[in-house]
């Protein structure tokens, strides 16, 4: 890895605050939802995921390198199971990413939640998915991730910022219908 405080443009005497707001800043900038259906929607999400690296381990070296930082999801290095979910989740193995969440032993953090609030999305359960990232939301009010996932679930996106694909939800029943009757008439004018 390079080094983390260039990454998010800090010295390393920079204090915690000027360290974390440099580290919101950039979760703006770079978020993938940003960046849907946008040619540089790949390489957002990579740079969102060295940002988020370099802020944990920051905070990894700042804790004396203990692993045991804040929640959340700049609070963890690469080892931690929670960044093996968020990595499974990324590339679309979301079954795999649910038995990990269910066997991890602390699960009140607001990561966890945030993690299986965009699982349940996926899974098409979107009110539970909504419950679960409105806790990580009054958990940890300051992350700008979980705020902005929020925001795209509640005006109907079950898009996660680790994928950026097309979801269920961009087709109706109305499109259904349309289809069928299109058919229906191709149909009749075959006979």
């Amino acid at each position: 890895m390079t080094d983390p405080y260039k990454v998010l443009g800090v010295s390393p005497d920079a204090t915690d605050e000027e360290i974390k707001k440099a580290y919101r800043n950039l979760a703006k900038k770079y978020h993938p939802d940003n960046y849907v259906d946008n040619p540089l929607s790949d390489l957002a999400s990579d740079k969102m995921k060295e940002i988020n690296e370099a802020y944990g381990e920051i905070q990894r070296l700042r804790s004396g390198g203990s692993g045991n930082t804040s929640s959340g999801s700049e609070g963890y290095g690469q080892e931690s199971s929670l960044y093996k979910i968020r990595r499974l989740i990324q590339q679309g193995r979301y079954s795999e990413a649910e038995i990990y969440l269910e066997r991890e032993p602390n699960k009140n953090t607001a990561e966890w939640h945030y993690l299986t609030g965009i699982i349940y999305a996926h899974k098409g359960w979107l009110l539970e998915g909504r419950n679960h990232i409105e806790t990580a939301c009054r958990m940890d009010p300051s992350n700008p991730e979980y705020q902005i996932s929020l925001q795209k679930l509640s005006q109907g996106a079950a898009s996660s910022p680790f994928n950026t694909s097309q979801t269920a939800t961009s087709c109706s029943g109305c499109d259904i219908c349309m289809g069928l009757m299109c058919l229906d008439m191709i149909c009749g004018c075959m006979r």
